[in-house]
């Protein structure tokens, strides 16, 4: 699973060792103050990354682990040492939970974080944000206006080569950009990675969609990320083995930015490959990123000729969890996903499914 070895990796790399090396170097040599948080849903496939990076910062306590099945909410409050709840309203009732880390499925997300809102707590929420985009945007409003602390799953505004091209897109270096490409697939249905645990999220009526949206919001955020707002969408996503039955395996969509950019956006769980995950071509500049090596070529920067892997790159962030949990202890200047981003992924990807299956374009309002 590329996605998710992606970011087991990242969260390895930013967390257990990372928050060692963070912690290590205080001056009283004793461990910072612990703020409380629980668990609110397990059902997720980054729960075990989750709970690991959890378990190793120092500053960080769970005092109560919630699911909806009973026995998974006992598993993970074994691993945290913490106490397994079946009542919700002791999470949101107790002040001393700061946040919350929601892994639920999609289709509880809505309930738990209108909750969270109207108990005050922070939250961090797998994403997708919801089902819906209506839906998304009613959480969206709710976080705001409860003015808590939140940020969701899109870890790769994190690596230091897409914060480099979300530079170099703002500095003009590209000139005018005619089109951007995004790709996010992995072999997961050919390897029945959601037979078992995981297999509600090969179920549309639970994870809100299959397999492009699963993979597919994490290079769609990229894209808005750089690019803005969407004006329409096309798409055809489709089933092709059939393992989970009704659930899509793999799309493309073409996307009109309200720029003037064009877009494509693949994604998939039937690809044995996915070497170029993100391309950028524009009047002054091109990039490409193959097997995770920035190519990049632009008159505007000595020595970028896009003949070897560009190098010259800003320091990544931490994963989006454990920006979190530094946003709850008060570090400034965190790049958090805003809950109108979350929410405006959620109607844009929407909007690719109704093309889809409308076969035409889906003006995204």
């Amino acid at each position: 699973m590329r996605e998710s070895i992606n970011r087991r990796s990242f969260v390895g790399m930013a967390g257990a060792a990372g928050l060692a090396a963070r912690f290590s170097g205080q001056a009283t040599g004793q461990n910072p103050p612990k703020i409380h948080y629980a668990l609110v849903g397990c059902a997720h496939i980054h729960t075990p990354g989750f709970v690991r990076l959890l378990k190793a910062r120092p500053d960080v306590g769970v005092k109560y682990v919630w699911d909806h099945e009973a026995a998974r909410a006992v598993k993970w409050a074994g691993e945290l040492e913490s106490r397994a709840v079946e009542n919700l309203a002791e999470i949101w009732n107790d002040r001393e939970i700061s946040g919350v880390v929601i892994c639920a499925e999609t289709n509880r997300h809505q309930e738990l974080v209108l909750a969270a809102a109207k108990a005050g707590k922070h939250m961090f929420v797998e994403k997708p944000l919801g089902i819906t985009g209506r839906d998304s945007r009613s959480m969206a409003e709710a976080i705001e206006k409860a003015k808590v602390k939140f940020t969701t799953g899109y870890f790769q505004r994190c690596s230091p080569v897409n914060l480099f091209l979300k530079e170099q897109v703002g500095k003009g270096n590209f000139g005018v950009i005619t089109r951007v490409r995004g790709s996010n697939c992995h072999s997961g249905s050919l390897g029945g990675w959601f037979d078992q645990e995981y297999r509600w999220m090969a179920n549309p009526k639970i994870a809100g969609v299959g397999a492009f949206g699963d993979l597919g919001t994490h290079l769609l955020d990229i894209l808005m990320w750089l690019m803005g707002e969407v004006e329409s969408v096309t798409a055809d996503i489709k089933v092709v083995t059939g393992r989970y039955r009704d659930c899509d395996e793999s799309g493309e969509a073409l996307i009109k930015f309200r720029n003037g950019t064009t877009g494509t956006l693949a994604a998939g769980w039937v690809d044995v490959a996915d070497p170029v995950s993100l391309l950028i071509s524009g009047t002054e500049g091109h990039a490409a990123v193959i097997n995770g090596q920035l190519f990049y070529k632009t008159s505007k920067i000595e020595g970028a000729d896009g003949k070897k892997p560009w190098t010259d790159l800003p320091k990544g962030f931490p994963v989006p969890l454990d920006l979190f949990l530094d946003s709850v202890v008060g570090k400034p200047g965190l790049p958090l996903v805003p809950p109108s981003e979350a929410a405006s992924r959620v109607v844009v990807m929407e909007a690719m499914y109704q093309s889809s299956q409308g076969k035409k374009w889906v003006k995204v309002v």
